[in-house]
């Protein structure tokens, strides 16, 4: 990671430059226009280096120097100057370097800082020696070299304190609001040799002092509790001028407890500074429920967190870019912000990191590169259903959000090898448990996936998460492999790809066949009797159409049986409220949406949350449990704009209605809501929809942008095609309880 400065100037507002990549395959530049910063006569360009991902600690497992053991820099100043020459000045012999302020710096651990270092850029200072040139074999090819496609990152907001409260003579506890990703600016530094601490965190105990214990990471393969990290310290120099603000480090937090400062230290001193990808928004929701509209603004703020160059799981425990969490929520980040291109940054890396036999990792960037490392343990569970199959899925949402054909044409590859290393697996692997009650295997059994490492439906209530127990996670697996072949062949056929869209048409067909001669009955009962199984049956279409209604019955009342609340895990949870709401049981979608209690959205805010939690009873009696900022189950938010509102995409667009060419309006009041309004920012301008209920009435008003239409769906059936303009409806307001 990188700071730039000439004549000590900082150069540029971009943060954690270069920004992190598959860094074998693709390393990102950044160009800036320093002339402004230039003067006549001799001028000081100094490059500030820290470990950044490169070879800092990040994932599950916290291993340092996961893509190399030195860091290195490469800079090129091409000047023009006045009498018409030209001048090209390049890293190489003749620099020199010096260890700096930044005594170290980590974006799991945080940064240490010695002012007391700071001074001239002046090579008569002591303490420089020669620069090493150095080779990095791979990583020195210049055709890895590329301009960043997404958004940067930037210091986007600041914070003042909601409250600080001092614990003791040298303690204080600064409490922001909220949680965000990013860093604290704080001033007043004390005589010189004064060391202040930062610790940052989300969650305080009964005492009011910070507690990260929930934030501790552990190693799987020995149950070692890793610290927790997030820990800033400064010694100052003495200047009254001096302010702290670590640049090489982000954390995610809400509350930082600062150690040694001299005080007094008031609300003005210190400064949270929120940073992240600079995404513009593009989609607002309102309505006369201030619980909903608590939960949407959570979930956003869950998603800006977790939106740091790459999608992470959460901003401060792990920070790696798991691509289920991504799968899941990448719908609901395309209705409130600009992730084009920060989706397809990402899917570059996914594709740069896929192994060789199609398996996609977990993550992306992945320090073990296209192909597993000898003694990684991590290496083990890459290519499970449902992150893997982010492959296809998330570029399939990005097609209908943005209407890209070039992003599927690039991708391509990447989806097609997933699906085949799927097929693969089903084709030549049976789960033992399996083998031994059918020793002699189904036909169906050829397209059924139940072997590999899964992390299967993850955190579902009353299910405890395990990982390698042998767990046939079959009905999972399988699913995906039908959904994401369905997907494929769709692909294909919009690329023009005629044998590969009836090729994978079939395996669709095929592993949707495996399927319900496995998991479900000739009556329509699922073998497997929870919520998410039911769920995944009726958002994958499963289930053959005459027994649709029988699983969405079935759900209805697996949905009661849980006083209406959540049953769901990671993968289906953000399935839930639509599988419901289009199969005649809206009620109970509300009825889940607006309920209180341990697993519920609503109860997380009753507790406090300001972000979305990992665990639905992330805070229980006072303690907390996981990450406090884990956007998936936040996925819940595109429920308010396709249902709530009424504003979504045709779900398989063709070439000329994806992107919102062409889009439905259909409001379903329930709940005791008597108006919503949404917005989305789309490709061809802003869509509005506002409906309101007035008696016995339903009025709603569109505004469709130039180039696109609105296909409005009315209560009874009526259905209305508007194009550019303003458009405004009346209409009677029945029960919307029939299947959509």
């Amino acid at each position: 990671m990188y700071e730039l400065f000439v004549n000590g100037d900082r150069i540029g507002d971009l943060e954690l430059t270069p920004g992190f990549t598959a860094y074998r395959s693709r390393l990102q530049v950044q160009p800036y226009d320093v002339g402004g910063a230039l003067g006549p006569g001799a001028n000081a360009v100094e490059i500030l280096l820290s470990d950044g991902w490169f070879r800092g600690r990040h994932g599950f497992e916290r291993a340092a120097d996961g893509f190399g053991d030195r860091t290195a820099a490469l800079l090129a100043i091409e000047v023009a100057l006045q009498d018409g020459r030209s001048m090209t000045v390049t890293t190489g012999p003749g620099w020199w370097s010096r260890p700096g302020h930044v005594v170290a710096a980590d974006l799991m651990d945080g940064q240490r800082t010695d002012l007391r270092l700071t001074g001239a850029a002046s090579l008569d200072e002591p303490g420089w020696s020669p620069a090493r040139p150095v080779s990095h074999g791979l990583y020195a090819r210049r055709d890895r070299l590329l301009l960043t496609e997404a958004p940067p990152v930037r210091s986007v907001a600041e914070l003042r304190p909601v409250r600080v409260a001092r614990l003791d003579a040298e303690t204080v506890v600064a409490d922001f609001g909220h949680n965000i990703n990013g860093r604290v600016r704080l001033s007043g530094l004390g005589p010189r040799g004064t060391e202040i601490t930062l610790r940052h965190g989300e969650h305080l105990d009964a005492d009011g002092r910070l507690d990260t214990e929930h934030l501790r990471a552990f190693v799987f393969t020995t149950g070692e509790r890793l610290p927790a990290g997030q820990i800033d310290s400064v010694v100052s120099a003495g200047r009254p001028e001096d302010v702290f603000e670590p640049r090489h480090t982000t954390h995610g937090f809400r509350y930082v407890e600062i150690h040694g400062h001299p005080g007094p230290l008031g609300a003005d001193d210190v400064t949270a500074v929120e940073v992240r990808s600079d995404l513009a928004a593009t989609g607002r929701f309102a309505c006369d429920d201030a619980r909903l509209e608590a939960l949407h603004q959570a979930a956003v703020r869950s998603f800006q967190a977790n939106a740091c160059d790459i999608p992470t799981d959460c901003p401060q425990r792990e920070r790696a870019g798991w691509s289920g969490d991504w799968q899941v929520y990448v719908q609901a980040a395309a209705l409130t912000h600009d992730v084009a291109g920060f989706g397809a940054k990402w899917l570059r890396d996914l594709a740069a990191d896929q192994w060789p036999d199609g398996t996609v990792p977990n993550y992306s960037p992945n320090p073990s590169g296209p192909g597993p490392v000898a003694g990684s343990f991590s290496d083990t569970l890459h290519g499970s259903a449902g992150w893997g199959d982010a492959a296809v899925l998330v570029p399939w949402e990005l097609w209908r959000a943005y209407g890209d054909l070039d992003l599927l044409e690039r991708q391509y590859d990447s989806m097609r090898r997933w699906v085949e290393r799927a097929a693969t697996a089903a084709r030549e692997g049976r789960h033992p448990a399996r083998a031994a009650a059918r020793p002699r295997p189904a036909p169906h059994e050829r397209y059924l996936w139940d072997t590999g490492a899964h992390f299967g439906e993850w955190l579902e209530p009353g299910v405890e998460p395990a990982l390698g127990d042998g767990t046939d996670h079959g009905a999972v697996a399988t699913a995906y492999l039908a959904h994401s072949a369905d997907r494929l062949g769709r692909v294909a056929g919009l690329l023009g790809r005629t044998a590969d869209e009836e090729r994978y048409a079939r395996l669709a067909h095929a592993a949707r066949d495996a399927w319900q001669r496995e998991f479900l009955t000739p009556d329509g009962d699922l073998v497997i009797d929870t919520q998410a199984t039911h769920v995944r049956a009726l958002a994958f279409r499963l289930v053959p159409g005459e027994l649709r209604d029988r699983v969405a019955g079935r759900l209805a009342a697996l949905v009661e049986a849980a006083g209406h609340r959540v049953g769901t895990g990671f993968l289906s949870t953000g399935l839930l409220l639509p599988a419901l709401a289009d199969t005649g049981h809206l009620d109970a979608a509300y009825r889940v949406l607006l309920s209180t209690g341990v697993p519920s959205w609503l109860e997380m805010l009753d507790r406090g949350a300001t972000t979305i939690w990992e665990w639905w009873d992330g805070v229980q009696d006072g303690r907390a449990r996981g990450s406090l900022n884990h956007y998936s189950k936040g996925a819940v938010v595109s429920f308010l704009y396709t249902h709530v509102a009424g504003l979504r995409l045709p779900e398989c667009p063709g070439l000329d209605e994806a992107g919102y060419r062409r889009f439905i309006v259909q409001p379903r009041p329930g709940g005791s809501l008597t108006w919503a309004r949404a917005e989305h920012r789309s490709p061809y301008g802003p869509i509005r929809c506002h409906w309101r209920l007035e008696r016995e009435a339903l009025e709603l008003t569109v505004d469709v942008p130039p180039g696109t239409q609105a296909e409005i769906r009315l209560p009874g059936g009526q259905v209305l095609y508007r194009t550019a303009g303003r458009h405004r409806v009346r209409a009677r307001a029945l029960p919307t309880s029939e299947p959509d």
